[in-house]
């Protein structure tokens, strides 16, 4: 009998030290496919992708305010991505990271109506550790299971995230609602000492700091410390990191806290900076387009920076090509073939193809 297996010489092998040119490379061609592939749909629909592509640019960078209303977009994707990149790090995947986003919030709002008084210096600091710490508990959740039974966080983060967004649906239509927001699911407006600063007369709050000192912290600790390091050799291989003594059980419980945390950090920074209020619907999916912007960082937290200002100008790209009637849709549709050719395009980085030697094969009949 032929053993057609035999009949492809080809073997795929991980590489050792992926090339740093291809490591650049490959993100920037992912980039360049998934607007060629966003391109077809648009002709499919009889849209010029061409006028499209410009009216996005345009709706980002031709004005100040399209620039600053990326640069607003970008701090919740930022904070998202860097708090996720952690837990993907040593390749557990916290899908959760809207509904820490949503009970991070939450507890930043509880902070904000119960301490409305109390000066900024102590209040904000305030609803910054009650949103780490409602983050991180909503994680840890699903880290116990995941630790010590290995139950699939990816299901049992994202089936969280559910229980987060109709927890604040509840609060906001019934215990905590505005008696004067006629009857919107909103609580009520939070004090001026309860909002982050802003930049001069922008929407650009004080946020963007927060996630460029948070993304500078991160890299020197995946980096430079051990903690990180042993965070990066789970990552690459659980086998090996169990055979040099790490607790990989501890390990898993952290991480995820971790990760929770600055999602949870994610939310009181958004309704402190921008919305100054608890309300239903108040994150667009940032808690999923942050796994995009992550994967697209390759996982590195200073690169997670650009890649979070990119796609804060997708999403006011997107707005901008609503008005020329074509659907928002679309646009989540680019996130979406963005993610699939970058992780695509991981495989070239990580992986190399390689022809077998014939010689050694054997006639391939038994």
């Amino acid at each position: 009998m032929t053993n057609y297996s035999n009949k492809i010489p080809i073997t795929i092998e991980k590489k050792l030290t992926p090339s740093p040119l291809t490591s650049i490379l490959v993100p920037l061609f992912s980039i360049i496919l998934s607007l060629l592939f966003g391109s077809i749909f648009f002709i499919i629909t009889g849209n010029d992708p061409v006028e499209i592509y410009s009216v996005m640019f345009s709706g980002v960078f031709g004005s100040a305010y399209g620039i600053i209303e990326t640069i607003v977009k970008s701090i919740p994707l930022l904070l998202a991505g860097l708090g996720l990149s952690i837990a993907f790090r040593m390749q557990l995947f916290n899908i959760g990271g809207e509904g820490q986003i949503y009970m991070g919030a939450a507890a930043a709002t509880w902070i904000a109506l119960n301490l409305a008084g109390q000066p900024a210096w102590l209040l904000l600091p305030l609803m910054m550790l009650a949103g780490g710490v409602a983050g991180g508990i909503w994680a840890l959740i699903p880290a116990i299971p995941r630790a010590y039974l290995g139950v699939n966080e990816i299901i049992t983060t994202l089936m969280l995230n559910y229980v987060a967004i109709y927890w604040i649906d509840y609060l906001v239509h019934g215990p905590w609602k505005d008696p004067d927001g006629y009857n919107f699911p909103i609580t009520s407006t939070f004090s001026n000492t309860a909002h982050l600063p802003v930049i001069g007369d922008t929407r650009i709050h004080a946020g963007i700091i927060i996630g460029i000192i948070l993304a500078v912290i991160l890299h020197f600790f995946i980096q430079q410390t051990k903690f990180g390091y042993e965070i990066r050799i789970i990552g690459q291989s659980q086998n090996a990191a169990r055979y040099a003594g790490m607790n990989i059980v501890r390990k898993i419980i952290i991480v995820m806290v971790l990760s929770g945390a600055v999602c949870g950090l994610t939310g009181m920074v958004e309704v402190s900076g921008i919305v100054h209020r608890l309300q239903s619907g108040f994150s667009p999916g940032y808690g999923y387009t942050a796994i995009i912007v992550a994967w697209l960082g390759r996982l590195n937290p200073l690169a997670i920076i650009i890649t979070a200002v990119l796609f804060g100008g997708l999403q006011v790209g997107g707005y901008a090509v609503q008005m020329q009637n074509i659907p928002v849709s679309m646009v989540m549709m680019l996130q979406g073939s963005l993610l699939f050719f970058v992780l695509g395009g991981e495989i070239l980085t990580r992986y190399r193809i390689t022809l077998k030697n014939r010689s050694s094969q054997g006639d391939g009949i038994s």
